[in-house]
Parts: C-alpha cells; sequence; structure tokens
C-alpha cells in the first residue's frame, strides 16, 4: 500500500501542523471578515481590499470569495471595488439598496462615490 498524502507531507518537519493551521486561519479570516462586514453601517462602504486590511490581511480576492458564498446573509452590497463601481450582474439589487439606505453615488448614478461613502472600522 502506498502512503497517502498526509503520510508523505508528514515527512517533512512540521507539514501536518501547518497544513492543520492553514485550515484554523483560514475558519479565523473568515470569521473576521463577517465581523468587520457586520459594523458597516448603511450608507457606508468598504473596499474589498479595505475589509481585507481590516483583519490584518492583502487578501482583497479572499474576501470577495467570502462574501460571495455568504448566500446573501451579509450586507454584500456594502463591500465594493476600490473604484465604486457597481457589481456586474447585480447593479439592479444594489441600487436599490443604495436608494435605500442613502449611499452617496457619484453624478448619474454609475457608481458609488467613495470619497463621501467609504467607512473604516472605528470612524463615525
Amino acid at each position: 500500500m502506498s502512503p497517502g498524502p498526509l503520510s508523505e507531507r508528514s515527512e517533512s518537519k512540521g507539514a501536518v501542523p501547518e497544513l492543520l493551521e492553514s485550515v484554523f486561519t483560514h475558519d479565523a479570516f473568515v470569521e473576521a471578515v463577517i465581523s468587520v462586514v457586520e459594523t458597516i453601517p448603511p450608507g457606508r462602504v468598504m473596499a474589498y481590499g479595505e475589509v481585507a486590511a481590516a483583519v490584518g490581511s492583502r487578501a482583497a480576492r479572499a474576501v470577495g470569495r467570502i462574501m460571495a458564498h455568504s448566500g446573501g446573509e451579509l450586507p454584500w452590497w456594502r463591500v465594493v471595488y476600490a473604484d465604486g463601481h457597481l457589481l456586474p450582474g447585480y447593479e439592479a439589487q444594489a441600487l436599490a439598496q443604495y436608494a435605500i439606505e442613502g449611499t452617496p453615488l457619484t453624478p448619474g448614478g454609475a457608481a458609488i462615490d467613495m470619497r463621501r461613502a467609504r467607512w473604516s472600522p472605528g470612524a463615525p
């Protein structure tokens, strides 16, 4: 019988603990991202990279994946592209939420006015 992947990895010093650490770190990262997103007040937004930075990371794409897999339970419309453009395919739903919350948009309403709408944890 040939050894499995974990057996092969365990031959190198510390491989299994590193694998387990990455699993736990991932869960902590997901929880931290969710916590930050839930604190963004109505009418305000954060860019994906800003959410990542708020939890001590540079993993903006990972924040996007978390948002995509949240099942709509998070206020996804409050996490946006850094330039304020709306998420393709979800513009109508996002615009409806922005209208309800009074989120500042650019003239013409094609993007979020990031200068006025940007929020960071600890800000009023």
